[in-house]
């Protein structure tokens, strides 16, 4: 059996009628609505053949849809990115607007995410160009410019209430995915780290740079070390350096993805906020834990 899972951006409505139409005409059960107007499910016998169409057309309403088996979908650990994931920003950009090479950054931000450069060596020139900013920029970017993704902190209340264990991993920073882990109550985070000159940044990161293999890396580690299997796991990242964690992981959600990380992802979000992860599990919003 498999179910499908309707959504969309909080204050939006999701209309019933809509939902009874598309289950009726897959053969599906009756819609079980896990918050009311937002978010609904049904079951349904197998994957209808027209399923990416009509995806397609329900994307220019601003819905997202998804279907998965229904076996195993709530899972017992959550591997998360954090730039443009589990905050609203890139902290590379942030720096380097501080630094007055903001546009210039962000270009190469952008094409690397999209898969378009090679993310070491775009990581490195980027790093290259914020030499001399200090490091006490950090903490002015944390409090100033750096906004949770919405829905974070009751996806992580919610998942650690059930038990589940909470990893960020982050082809950006340790000043930064320190701060973000201990505010969100992530279990234990994973990133570069940015060599300094006394009080200030040198312009060079640590190696080995953490990039896609090193999101794959850690996966492979954290779930034989909690003797958990990979299809135990629930991933969600927006970038090209996610995709290997988001292929391997049991649910790989790309969340506001970049188009060329979206193509390869069965489970796309592109409305809805973090909490369609706890949707996509079958946690109704009745369920949500307090952050």
């Amino acid at each position: 059996m498999y179910v499908a899972t309707l959504l969309t951006a909080p204050g939006e409505i999701l209309d019933a009628t809509l939902i009874s139409s598309l289950s009726n005409a897959w053969g599906g059960a009756s819609a079980r609505w896990l918050a009311a107007e937002e978010a609904a499910e049904f079951e349904l016998p197998e994957i209808p053949d027209n399923f990416r169409d009509v995806w397609a057309q329900l994307q220019g309403q601003r819905i997202d849809l998804c279907i998965q088996p229904v076996a195993g979908r709530k899972k017992k650990m959550l591997l998360a990115d954090m730039d443009s994931t589990m905050i609203q920003q890139e902290c590379i950009d942030e720096l380097a607007d501080e630094a007055g090479v903001g546009a210039r950054v962000k270009d190469i931000t952008a094409r690397a995410m999209n898969g378009e450069l090679d993310f070491e060596g775009a990581l490195t020139e980027r790093v290259g160009l914020l030499k001399g900013l200090p490091v006490s920029v950090i903490d002015k970017v944390l409090a100033e410019r750096i906004t949770l993704m919405p829905g974070g902190p009751e996806l992580l209340a919610t998942m650690k209430a059930n038990g589940a264990y909470c990893a960020l991993v982050s082809g950006g920073f340790t000043m930064f995915t320190k701060a973000v882990a201990e505010k969100l109550g992530f279990d234990e985070n994973r990133a570069n780290t940015l060599l300094t000159e006394g009080e200030q940044l040198s312009g060079k990161v640590a190696r080995p740079i953490l990039g896609r293999d090193a999101k794959v890396a850690a996966l492979e580690e954290i779930t034989a070390r909690l003797s958990l299997s990979e299809g135990d796991v629930i991933a969600v990242g927006d970038g090209a350096n996610d995709l290997g964690m988001l292929l391997r992981a049991g649910s790989g959600v790309a969340l506001h993805a970049k188009p060329s990380v979206a193509a390869e992802c069965e489970l796309r979000v592109n409305f809805g906020d973090l909490t369609a992860l706890l949707y996509l599990q079958g946690y109704a919003k009745g369920d949500f834990a307090a952050p």
